[in-house]
């Protein structure tokens, strides 16, 4: 089995540094789990079974559902997997068993009231039902209770085509998942159907499966949405004074955009889920912000001798012009009183009264008044 490219892809692990999912309780409503295979050993807190048949998980859904949510990280022994949030603590709430649609469909009002009972914050639905008022009400109570619900959009029949939105995935509040592949677009099983916030990996996942065995190959919206639960997980751990509704809104708004129809808000983003600031929230801390950059100044710009000289002109050409304009204001004047005649100096006498150009400046002072 090869490198998982969710994994990849998702990057979780980043951010383990800062949360693992540690003091938050995810409940998989699901056909229950294998609680012996490596991924989930010692990682179920508790169980519940609904359908009278134990604890034995016979379909296999739910083992990879709670692999891939919580399940511990094997890369250190040779298998490149693990759960989104590795210490959370996961509940498993068993309400089918084999393929029983319909009775696992009667089931699942209870099953998920039950989950939110118990204490988890984040409840994992990997199952499409029809809408009914029990339903819905069990999902109001849930979310009453401050858990975040996380539903599989649904896959679209290739036989019989795609039978309809699938609920609870589009009740108002509920986070309803898409299945979207490498590249981020809608893998061709996942429905259109539905109402569609944000996508996750669904095609070709590795996941654990019963009788400490895998499936290389996972196909749909079930393991997608197994992804956001542990997404919603690590938000919680780390931002414990958010309401699920203020969860809810922070994976949508860092997510990393829709790619058509069918994908909402696009791939859920993990790292941008724990460590973004989102405006309007109250409590919870937040990644520490980078240092601010040493200041800088740039050095002085070298001396442009062209710009230097045309300066220098442009100077001169004003001084030119200031000087013209004070020989105008001054002797011009004095030529048309005098018709244009030569004037005589007489250094024995005094200068006349009415000839203020004549008159030499008071000595000792700058600028004195006449007597």
């Amino acid at each position: 089995m090869g490198r998982s490219w969710a994994r990849d892809r998702l990057a979780y692990d980043r951010v383990w540094r800062l949360t693992r999912g540690q003091g938050v309780t995810a409940a998989v409503v699901d056909s229950g789990a294998d609680t012996g295979h490596p991924m989930l050993s010692g990682r179920v807190s508790e169980r519940v079974d609904l359908t009278g048949t134990g604890d034995r998980d016979c379909l296999g859904h739910g083992t990879a559902v709670a692999s891939l949510i919580g399940g511990r990280d094997l890369t250190g022994r040779g298998v490149p997997l693990s759960g989104v949030a590795p210490e959370v603590r996961l509940l498993v709430v068993k309400q089918q068993n084999a393929d029983e649609d319909e009775r696992g469909g009667d089931r699942l009002p209870g099953a998920i009231r039950r989950a939110a009972d118990r204490g988890a914050k984040v409840i994992n639905v990997s199952i499409r039902a029809r809408p009914s008022p029990d339903l819905e009400r069990a999902v109001r109570h849930a979310q009453d209770r401050d858990a975040v619900v996380v539903a599989a959009a649904g896959n679209a029949e290739k036989r019989d085509g795609d039978p309809g939105p699938a609920y609870p995935a589009s009740y108002p509040g509920v986070l309803s998942v898409a299945a979207l592949g490498p590249d981020g677009a809608r893998a061709e099983t996942s429905s259109l159907q539905s109402r569609v916030d944000l996508g996750a990996p669904g095609k070709d996942v590795p996941a654990a499966w019963t009788g400490s065995g895998y499936n290389p190959q996972a196909q749909g919206t079930s393991f997608a949405a197994a992804y956001v639960t542990g997404v919603a997980a690590l938000v919680r751990s780390y931002h414990p004074g958010l309401r699920q509704d203020q969860v809810v809104r922070r994976v949508l708004a860092t997510a990393d955009g829709s790619a058509g129809d069918g994908t909402g808000r696009g791939m859920v983003n993990p790292v941008q889920a724990v460590t973004a600031v989102v405006p309007g929230e109250n409590g919870g801390p937040v990644a520490p912000r980078p240092a601010p950059a040493p200041a800088t100044f740039a050095a002085p710009a070298p001396v442009d001798g062209r710009t230097r000289d045309v300066s220098a002109a442009v100077a001169g050409g004003a001084l030119a012009a200031a000087a013209l304009a004070a020989l105008t204001g001054v002797i011009v004047p004095l030529g048309r009183r005098r018709g244009w005649r030569p004037g005589r100096v007489d250094l024995s006498s005094r200068p006349a009264e009415d000839d203020p150009v004549a008159e030499p400046p008071t000595q000792g002072t700058i600028g004195a008044p006449r007597s």
